[in-house]
């Protein structure tokens, strides 16, 4: 067998990740505010790319003149002749008018404005803050400058902290502890796993702990809510016995067992009432009023309206749209005074990025629309009607019926929403596994059997439909489901079991 060196030539096709092809892939899953923060970076980056401003207001034309020179529904002289005129009044006139010398003003009142030379009045007093809002160039004053921030939470039990203790090693367990304190005011760090981070004894990590629980807000750094509702007791001094056993048996009051809570806490039923009506006055969440965030309203990418003739009209929220452009005419500028081959290919490299980046942009929206037409089209029942009539849908529908692969209509449909007269969905939400139907009937949606079990269980009367009644009701309707199906779907609906629900209903209020 001998060995040759031969050259052939062989055609093919690969898919090439280009650093264009990377950028528009990552493109299309950002939400609106990283596409934001990408553009942002971009045009600080680039000095080739602008960002477009919005179309300025268009005039408001002036009224015209009738032909015998006054305003059209009132006398006086043209616009022109009015602006050309001089307004400013002479002192003579002033005095004549106010029938007072300006010059007859207490010693302590602004000095009187002096006449010019051309007659004009000038005043000597500087106008004062409030009329200027407080800026020495005549611009309109920065209220974002004079805003103040809330008080966080932790920088409220900070202070309390300094106030308690001067002990070193105790403000660094009681920093520590502090910072394990969550947005609800709820220590979410194991004190053994804390006394070990710190070097420091248990006993001394347990003993700064019960200082920070005294802090306000009453029941603040508690471990769970049982704690938390003990600590607010124990302040307004009702943690007595009965109460104590009650709130070790919060399980029993989510059930609403009561006959159970009369045992345990040896009480009557009057006394219980009192104690569960105590129970709900106390705050679950302590440290929610501390530095709230802000809630963010979701903005859709997409707005759905319907149109004159029954379809709908489907287009994209131009707010949400980052409008840039390449100047090509500062690239022609600029590139004419390069003269270092490493300046030539900065700017060179600077227009291809920015050309990729706006047809990525375009390509994302052009995208973004298609996808949300499809889905339009599918779900065409859903905003005709509503959630009961949601279809089953996945991505490989949309995607063969767009002729995109089905990764991309994953990552389009990543953080993005559709506005609706039903409210702002995200478009995942349409996407919904699908029940089988009985007897050869058409699938259902599985959010649709959700909605369907929570309209059966809220218009339960007297009789309780256990998991298998519900069941049996929904196979009348047409839907094949299983027990642990709708076990399942009434947990995630929070819709406690026909056992709880047929107690709460026999029992209502302790009698």
């Amino acid at each position: 067998m001998s060995l040759l060196q031969r050259l052939e030539m062989r055609q093919g096709q690969s898919l090439v990740m280009t650093p264009q092809l990377l950028q528009a892939i990552k493109l299309l899953q950002l939400s609106q505010l990283d596409l934001a923060a990408y553009v942002d970076a971009e045009l600080e980056r680039n000095p080739l790319l602008e960002r477009t401003e919005g179309e300025p207001a268009p005039e408001r034309e002036a009224p015209e003149a009738s032909g015998d020179g006054d305003y059209e529904g009132g006398d006086g002289p043209e616009p022109e002749a009015w602006l050309a005129s001089d307004m400013t009044p002479s002192r003579s006139e002033i005095e004549g008018d106010l029938d007072t010398r300006l010059d007859n003003v207490f010693a302590d009142e602004n000095p009187a404005p002096r006449e010019t030379a051309s007659g004009d009045m000038l005043s000597l007093t500087p106008a004062p803050y409030g009329n200027t809002g407080g800026s020495f160039d005549g611009e309109l004053p920065d209220f974002e400058a004079s805003l103040t921030a809330e008080t966080s939470l932790r920088e409220h039990l900070a202070a309390q902290l300094d106030l308690a203790t001067q002990n070193p090693s105790d403000r660094l367990i009681g920093s520590f502890l502090i910072d394990a304190v969550d947005d609800a005011g709820y220590l979410r760090e194991d004190i053994d796993g804390v006394a070990e981070r710190l070097g420091a004894s248990l006993d001394d990590v347990a003993r700064i702990l019960k200082l920070v629980q005294t802090f306000d807000p009453p029941g603040v750094a508690a471990r769970d809510l049982a704690e938390c509702l003990a600590i607010q007791l124990r302040e307004q001094d009702r943690f007595d016995p009965a109460m104590q056993a009650l709130v070790s048996r919060l399980d029993l009051v989510a059930k609403r067992d009561f006959p159970a809570l009369r045992r345990l806490c040896g009480v009557d039923d009057e006394d219980l009432v009192e104690m569960l009506a105590e129970i709900r006055r106390l705050d679950p969440k302590p440290g929610r009023a501390f530095g709230a965030h802000a809630v963010e309203v979701l903005v859709p990418d997409v707005f759905v309206r319907p149109a004159p003739d029954g379809s709908w009209l489907i287009e994209l929220n131009s707010e949400t749209l980052p409008r840039v452009l390449v100047n090509q005419s500062y690239y022609a500028r600029v590139s004419k005074g390069a003269v270092a081959d490493g300046d030539k290919a900065f700017l060179s490299e600077c227009l291809q990025t920015a050309n990729w980046l706006t047809r990525s942009l375009e390509q994302r929206a052009r995208t973004i629309l298609k996808v949300a037409t499809e889905i339009v089209r599918q779900q065409d029942a859903f905003f005709l009607h509503g959630v009961a009539h949601l279809r089953p849908l996945n991505l490989k529908t949309v995607a063969e019926a767009i002729g995109m692969h089905e990764s991309t209509v994953s990552r389009v449909t990543s953080n993005k929403s559709i506005g609706t007269s039903r409210g702002t969905l995200e478009m995942k939400y349409f996407f919904t596994a699908a029940i089988p139907g009985a007897a050869g009937a058409a699938a259902h949606s599985s959010e649709a059997v959700r909605h369907r079990i929570k309209q059966l269980v809220d218009a339960e009367a007297a009789d309780v439909l256990s998991d298998d009644a519900l069941v049996q009701r929904l196979r009348d309707e047409g839907v094949d489901i299983a027990r642990r199906t709708v076990a399942k779907y009434r947990e995630s609906l929070r819709i406690p079991s026909s056992i709880d629900r047929r107690r709460a209903k026999m029992a209502g209020a302790p009698r």
